[in-house]
């Protein structure tokens, strides 16, 4: 009953900018922490931001300065902004939330389902 879908990856050569978006919607009572994540072949899922629902983020190392993450709250999206991106950013990207779907339920994480984002020349 909750969706979580994200759009905005592409090929993109090095140096670079894609604006990811993921739209939640559904039966959705409430938002908390909103995150991004990527895989890699081979890799395992890592953590790229987080927003909170006060809008408080933080990077992994790996993208500070490059990347970043922002929310709307009323349209219930998170973005992620990447700039200067490099060949070891591609990866498929996956969003992740926090939702209350029910007044008195505790949240649960729901995921997208993956856009690619390919950095070469």
């Amino acid at each position: 009953q909750v969706q979580l879908v994200e759009s905005g990856g592409g090929l993109v050569q090095p140096g670079g900018s894609l604006r990811l978006s993921c739209a939640a919607s559904g039966s959705i009572r409430s938002i908390g922490a909103m995150d991004w994540y990527r895989q890699a072949p081979g890799n395992q899922r890592d953590l790229v931001a987080r927003i909170t629902n006060n809008g408080v983020t933080n990077y992994a190392d790996s993208v500070q300065g490059r990347f970043t993450i922002s929310r709307d709250n009323g349209k219930n999206t998170v973005y992620l902004q990447m700039n200067s991106l490099k060949p070891e950013d591609t990866a498929v990207y996956y969003c992740r939330a926090d939702i209350r779907t029910g007044r008195f339920s505790t949240p649960s994480a729901y995921w997208g389902q993956g856009t690619q984002v390919t950095v070469s020349s």
